[in-house]
């Protein structure tokens, strides 16, 4: 039992960690083109222990790097641990089945530097007759963008059913090639024994900062009213718990709320499946945005926490809030984003996800416009290029006094302070001022 825990806690270490990167080290999900697509494909089996019940463990790993440095190895040994409780995160209550339905979902796991890694997950039953274990794979990756890598996926399924042995060269190939600039696609030959030669076309959205979210996820399980409510808890950094019984719902809901907050990024604890052994997690004093499987809505409500909001996916709607939220966003803005949310609730049919993606994020970066839309000219230049930002100035500035009740309390949170000393190091000089 020490190992199991030694695991969770490398796994704590690295999952739930603050990001502690130096200033404007922001964890961010959005890297360049031409990177490789993962750093690994791994997949994660349950091996039965001694005393019965199962437990998660990688069972191959492509690529194996060797001569890694003593830092590079530890690093690789930490992600290693920590991956069987991700993909596995419901317990080790399984038992050999004939019948289960693949599933997509992903986790992220925050390094101590702050930057971010996210696993895409697919668990699937091996081909093959009589009761047998789900298994995962497992694609590691420092890009966000969830479509591609469900496609790869469907693609690693597909050739799992043929033979594992048919995995790696498709890996191979997509290892080789750059990862593509948005809108651009990338070709990977691709040969299967029985049918020859694939081309397998993996094309990149041309808005790089939605790809790696399906708002319509979260459109379909709460009502618009809700959504809000949810934002303005996460504007103000405080704890939000999800609850839903499928990883897929948990992951892409939290995903997508992560996204509201675009061009902000949450930098606290952010965990889209807490693997069971976590479940403390919830007790944490400090934010958190995480998700929940239903099965441990008890042990979670047991638990000794601070005021947070916690929100049920399945019936969509809020079981325990801190009473506020309504009050948090001010109120002729947020009668503007119902409006605009119910507006695409009323037309699902016609919107295809990326239409969807584009008006509520639009709806949402609308708010920031408005509010703190001018911090720009409020940061003041030295003759050296530092910027400096006069925060008093920033908020006497706001005519209406709602709005400015709210941003006196956003530029309090670590997203504001994070994005602004961003800002003050990248001075963008304008066309005829030095």
């Amino acid at each position: 039992a020490t190992e199991g825990k030694e695991e969770a806690s490398a796994a704590e270490n690295n999952a739930s960690r603050m990001p502690q990167g130096k200033p404007g080290e922001r964890s961010s999900i959005f890297y360049s083109a031409g990177q490789f697509f993962f750093e690994y494909l791994v997949v994660v089996s349950l091996k039965k222990m001694a005393d019965g019940h199962y437990e998660p463990k990688i069972t191959y790993q492509f690529p194996k790097h060797e001569n890694l440095l003593k830092g590079q190895k530890e690093e690789e040994e930490r992600l290693l641990q920590a991956i069987p409780l991700f993909c596995f995160p419901d317990g080790n209550n399984w038992a050999p089945v004939t019948e289960f339905t693949s599933e997509t979902f992903s986790f992220v796991l925050t390094n101590v530097d702050g930057s971010r890694k996210i696993g895409y997950c697919r668990r699937l039953l091996p081909s093959g007759r009589g009761v047998r274990l789900p298994e995962v794979f497992c694609i590691i990756s420092c890009l966000g963008c969830f479509g591609l890598f469900s496609k790869i996926l469907d693609e690693v399924e597909k050739r799992r059913q043929i033979s594992m042995a048919v995995i790696y060269p498709f890996m191979q190939g997509l290892r080789e090639s750059p990862f593509p600039a948005p809108g651009k696609t990338v070709t990977i030959k691709s040969f299967i024994p029985e049918s020859g030669t694939e081309l397998i076309e993996l094309t990149r959205p041309v808005d790089a900062h939605l790809e790696h979210v399906e708002f319509q996820a979260l459109l379909q399980r709460l009502n618009p009213h809700l959504i809000l409510h949810i934002f303005a808890s996460a504007v103000l950094e405080r704890r939000l718990i999800f609850l839903a019984e499928e990883l897929s719902v948990l992951s892409q809901c939290i995903h997508a709320v992560a996204a509201l907050l675009y061009p902000f990024t949450w930098a606290h604890t952010y965990i889209p499946v807490v693997p069971e052994c976590l479940l403390d997690t919830v007790c944490c004093p400090t934010p958190f945005m995480v998700g929940i499987q239903m099965r441990h809505l008890e042990r979670v409500l047991d638990q000794p926490m601070e005021e947070a909001l916690i929100v049920d996916l399945c019936e969509g709607k809020i079981l325990r809030a801190v009473g506020d939220e309504e009050e948090i966003l001010p109120i002729k803005l947020q009668n503007e984003m119902l409006t605009s949310l119910n507006r695409h609730n009323n037309n699902n049919n016609i919107h295809t996800s990326e239409q969807v993606n584009a008006l509520v994020s639009e709806a949402f970066v609308q708010f920031f416009v408005r509010t703190v839309g001018h911090y720009a000219s409020h940061i003041k230049w030295s003759k050296n290029g530092s910027g400096t930002f006069q925060e008093r100035a920033f908020c006497k500035a706001i005519a209406s006094k709602t709005n400015r009740k709210f941003v006196k309390k956003f530029v309090k949170t670590n997203m504001f302070s994070l994005f602004i000393e961003e800002a003050e190091k990248s001075r963008i000089p304008q066309e005829g001022k030095q």
